[in-house]
């Protein structure tokens, strides 16, 4: 309760400061603190002038006399337009958003103080190359000159909170990889779920809620549970905020010379993560004596993290390996400050954090760490009490070592692909699966990352620490992990399908992702025969057909409904061409009735924890009911129910529901009503004032499993049922032929300031599948600011 109450007395301090905001005319006080676009700015840490232009999109061209003015104009423009998002990020990953938010988020900071993230980017400074160094320190001096020159307020959230932003330091910017690494690792929260259903139901039940990836989908590259505490288990898996939960999606192909209309490659790409506002991404364009770089920044780092040079262009999805693994560790029974190991107890490695609430008070927390990792179970505050065993968390992430930073860097460097091949090497976490081609028309793959050899064990469930003989022995090497280089079939393709055959000498993940999107693709792009053009990926990247439908919607059909308004359901569903639009009935019905299904199935054996199941959606579902699993059965009632009655009843559930919500007519359903993508600020949003002045939402199409990702929402409040909360935040498709014909779009805008137009402006034309240039010809019109170095 305290926690809630400290809570209100921020939102009801901040909302204070709103009113008086406003009644004082404070409104165009604030919009002082959107960016200076024009005129002159005067930096001490420049070596020569650098131009900054801005189009009518705010998307920005930088040009600099030298590559570290470069990355000093980046980091100003960076915290120009995004300056809250930047300490947003930073606090998070440091475990101080108790500092500003109250004990609402210490929970939050428990987990990231005990993950020790801060420690690891400073410790990982000093083994980064020189350049690397200089970069993020140049880029930092860019975020500092902003502070210091800054004339109007700061944005709406700090006058809010009530506080200034700290001096950036390169730190910072290495705290960005760390969270998105988290972000792109979702094994943990496996191998927690398998252990809160160990001991619950059989082997075999368990299996089924992980289907086995099928034999003939595309693949790129042709007894413990009784020492841990279950309840600690289900708040550990569960403490990530939907926006830093392990998510993982994304799309990538490159379709070779010979099957373009130009005979040079065209690669294309959409990464899939959570939909708020402000957005991940950042366009830029940036040039500097010997280096042009086109693509995706984020704010806080200094590099393109997606997009093109002179000579490459690559793309990213998340290989969704497993690269974690929690030992459970058990206390030694002499000392409970140590814990054992094969050669004999050890103490924990221990040090004391001090969480500084938005009060004043502190909260002392105690971080252990054995010789696998970062005791998590801690951080839950009775995680560990009266326990003999506690996890411990393996993760390649949370090496000093890490030379991630260094492999950005080369990348943007690279002039040819063998070049950016070798810059992959430094590539450590988190496991990415890169596309890559280069205008003289060669085309690659590679899945780079510290993979870890394990002595034995495939890392689904938690292993015993004590005994080593789950222990890791090494990394996978290099030369070793999955690559291809132009394949004779002159395509690659990854949509987070496997990306290994079953053969393969190294153990990169026992799950897989269902593998319906890279179907789709593959289907429609092995009819290119050298007529493939740039327009036809952008038009792919929109793609809203369901073929994953087809997997279950037969088994579906199968049953006789019981009532007239099941029956007109099922006729409209046999009639439906299998588009996931927005203007139809269809695929709310649809979307619906597969819900109410792994409902129908799975809640009364697992309560609310049945959602984390349906991530998967028709991929767990279809294997269920296919097999006439014991999940079926429903366990509240003396009767055996089998699936077809689950069938028939998850129907009149659906119908039920959407009947409620959208009245008895089913020919004026739509599912754009329901299925909305909502840009959600991680601070405004919250507040009951400001919620819907500051929250974008457009009707959207596709779904779960289309090349077009749009996931729904399957939990939450009825009326929030099916929303779009999962996507492609940006898109690009790269034209090798003439790199300057790429196109790109991001989901929201360039701005991050909510009182500016260029907030999200660009909403609608993502929606629909419209892109902009970052050739030098979309600056023609543009807003120019000239940043000078100081006079001396």
């Amino acid at each position: 309760m305290r926690a809630i109450r400290r809570a209100l007395l921020i939102v009801l301090g901040g909302l204070l400061v709103l009113v008086l905001i406003v009644a004082g005319g404070g409104y165009l006080w604030l919009r002082g603190s959107l960016p200076q676009t024009e005129g002159e700015v005067r930096i001490a840490a420049l070596e020569a002038p650098v131009t900054v232009r801005r189009n009518s999109d705010g998307v920005v061209r930088i040009q600099a006399a030298n590559e570290s003015d470069l990355y000093r104009a980046l980091g100003f423009v960076h915290a120009q337009e995004r300056l809250w998002q930047m300490d947003f990020m930073r606090r998070t990953a440091s475990g101080r958003l108790s500092e500003v938010m109250g004990e609402s988020t210490l929970g939050l900071d428990r987990f990231f103080r005990t993950l020790g993230f801060r420690q690891l980017a400073e410790a990982n400074i000093a083994t980064l190359s020189e350049p690397t160094k200089m970069a993020l320190q140049a880029y930092a001096d860019g975020v500092n000159a902003f502070l210091a020159t800054r004339s109007g307020p700061l944005p709406l959230e700090f006058q809010i909170l009530r506080y200034e932003p700290e001096p950036w330091s390169p730190t910072d910017s290495l705290l960005w990889g760390r969270v998105m690494a988290l972000r792109l690792s979702e094994n943990w929260r496996d191998e927690l779920s398998r252990t809160r259903l160990a001991g619950r139901f059989s082997a075999e039940q368990i299996a089924e809620l992980w289907p086995a990836y099928p034999e003939d989908a595309p693949i790129t590259i042709a007894g413990l549970d009784s020492l841990i505490d279950q309840s600690v288990a289900t708040q550990l898996a569960n403490l990530l905020p939907p926006s830093l939960q392990p998510t993982g999606a994304s799309n990538a192909w490159i379709v070779g010379g010979k099957r373009t209309v130009s005979g040079s490659p065209i690669l294309a790409n959409d990464p899939h993560l959570p939909l708020d506002a402000p957005g991940t991404w950042f366009l830029a364009r940036l040039e500097a004596p010997g280096i042009t770089l086109a693509g995706a920044t984020s704010p806080g780092v200094p590099f393109i993290l997606l997009g093109h040079n002179q000579t490459v262009a690559w793309g990213l999805t998340t290989t969704h390996s497993d690269t974690q693994d929690f030992f459970i560790e058990r206390i030694s029974p002499d000392d409970p400050n140590q814990y054992e190991t094969p050669e004999g107890s050890e103490p924990f490695k221990v040090r004391d954090e001090f969480i500084r609430l938005s009060g004043g008070e502190s909260v002392r927390l105690i971080v252990r760490e054995t010789r696998h990792g970062p005791v998590m179970s801690d951080v839950i505050p009775e995680g560990s009490k009266d326990n003999n065993a506690v996890l411990a968390l393996a993760w390649p992430a949370l090496r000093a070592d890490d030379a991630t930073a260094d492999a950005l860097y080369q990348m943007n460097h690279a002039n040819s692909w063998g070049a950016f091949r070798e810059a992959l090497r430094q590539f450590h976490s988190p496991q990415q699966n890169i596309l890559f081609a280069d205008t003289a028309g060669n085309i690659g793959f590679m899945a780079p990352a510290r993979v870890p050899v394990r002595r034995t064990g495939n890392g689904q469930h938690p292993v015993p620490g004590w005994s080593g003989e789950f222990d890791w022995i090494g990394f996978v090497p290099f030369e070793e992990l999955p690559s291809t280089s132009n394949p004779r079939s002159d395509l690659i393709i990854n949509a987070n399908n496997r990306i290994v055959p079953e053969k393969f000498p190294h153990l990169i993940a026992v799950d897989w992702p269902p593998p319906y999107r890279a179907e789709r693709i593959e289907s429609v792009l092995a009819g290119t025969e050298g007529n493939h053009r740039v327009t036809d990926s952008l038009i792919l990247q929109q793609d809203i057909v369901a073929t994953a439908v087809e997997r279950i919607l037969p088994r579906l059909l199968a049953v006789t409904p019981n009532e007239e308004r099941s029956r007109e359901a099922v006729s409209r569903l046999r009639g439906w061409d299998r588009q996931m639009h927005r203007n139809a009935p269809e695929p709310l019905i649809l979307q619906a009735w597969i819900w109410a299904l792994g409902q129908t199935i799975l809640a009364d054996e697992l309560g609310p924890n049945y959602l984390e199941f349906l991530d998967g959606g028709i991929y767990t579902v279809e294997r269920l009911i296919d097999n006439g699993s014991k999940w079926c059965d429903d366990t509240t009632t003396d009767e055996t129910e089998d699936c077809d009655t689950q069938i028939v009843r998850a129907l009149d559930v659906a119908l039920d529901h959407l009947t409620e919500r959208f009245g008895s007519d089913m020919s004026a359903w739509r599912w754009g009503k329901a299925h909305v993508a909502r840009f959600s600020h991680p601070l405004l949003s919250r507040l009951p004032v400001l919620r819907e002045l500051f929250t974008y939402s457009v009707e959207a199409d596709g779904g779960n499993d289309t090349v077009n990702r749009a996931s729904p929402r399957l939990g939450g409040s009825p009326e929030t049922l099916f929303e779009d909360v999962h996507g492609a935040g940006f898109r690009a498709v790269y034209d090798l032929e003439e790199l300057d014909r790429s196109r790109f779009m991001i989901a929201t805008g360039q701005s991050g300031n909510p009182l500016s137009p260029l907030y999200g402006n660009m909403a609608l034309r993502w929606r629909d599948g419209q892109s902009v240039s970052l050739a030098p010809g979309s600056w023609t019109l543009a807003e120019q600011l000239s940043l000078l170095p100081s006079q001396k």
